[in-house]
């Protein structure tokens, strides 16, 4: 039959049931009384010492304990990050485009832009993939130093990228639409050959409740029409109905 683990304390709790028992006895020899406090003095400072060496490995673990959670909510945060963001540009990826512009339109009217380079197969092609990725990367930094309003910028395909614009009318979107525009076609890429980046526009706009993808599509053809139109410039999409 095995036998229970030893009290922690046992040491001090017998000798605090001596000195007790020294307590209660009426009358006694003094040395019976010195050797039970003797005792009892040095097991409280061997208990001082325990308590204390267990409340420093206590301090230690809270403190490691701590670490690892933040730990952990840093890797979540990042876990979160990779999963919603393009690896390359630090856009939001295609699902995260879908899921927030699903969400805005939900509960509020919402416009879309729908941008694609021009001839970016040919950058690929004459200069290398590097410098294609280059290029992805400047565009979308010219879409952020230019969105100076709450929106979600994507990247949803090789050079296609989508702005999200909760609240916005159409005018609104076609303005901040002609100023990215703009920002690319002005922006330096450095390219080898001193070339310039331009890429045409689609914009759409949908009330509260209307469909995601209805918005997309319709915010794609007109980006469509604008690359037939000579490229380099901005398409509403109920432009294209009045058309």
């Amino acid at each position: 039959m095995s036998q229970s683990n030893p009290d922690l304390f046992d040491q001090e709790n017998c000798a605090l049931m001596s000195a007790r028992a020294v307590y209660n006895v009426e009358a006694g020899e003094t040395d019976i009384y010195r050797t039970a406090l003797g005792e009892l003095v040095g097991h409280y400072d061997q208990l001082l010492r325990q308590t204390r060496r267990l409340i420093r490995h206590s301090d230690r673990q809270e403190l490691e304990m701590n670490r690892l959670n933040h730990r952990l909510a840093d890797l979540a945060r990042e876990l979160e990050y990779r999963a919603t963001h393009d690896s390359l540009s630090g856009a939001l990826n295609r699902a995260a485009v879908i899921e927030r512009g699903e969400r805005f339109l939900a509960r509020n009217e919402m416009a879309m832009i729908v941008l694609d380079i021009d001839h970016f197969k040919q950058v690929n092609d004459r200069f290398g993939h590097p410098v294609g990725d280059a290029v992805i990367c400047g565009v979308v930094d010219c879409l952020q130093r230019t969105l100076e309003i709450p929106g979600e910028i994507g990247r949803v395909g090789g050079e296609e990228f989508t702005v999200i614009l909760p609240q916005q009318n159409y005018l609104q979107a076609q303005e901040i639409a002609e100023r990215m525009r703009s920002m690319i076609a002005n922006h330096d890429f450095s390219l080898p050959d001193a070339s310039r980046i331009t890429a045409s526009f689609g914009v759409s706009w949908m009330p509260a409740g209307a469909a995601f993808a209805t918005a997309y599509n319709e915010a794609d053809a007109a980006m469509y029409e604008a690359k037939r139109n000579g490229r380099n410039r901005v398409i509403r999409a109920d432009h294209l109905l009045c058309a």
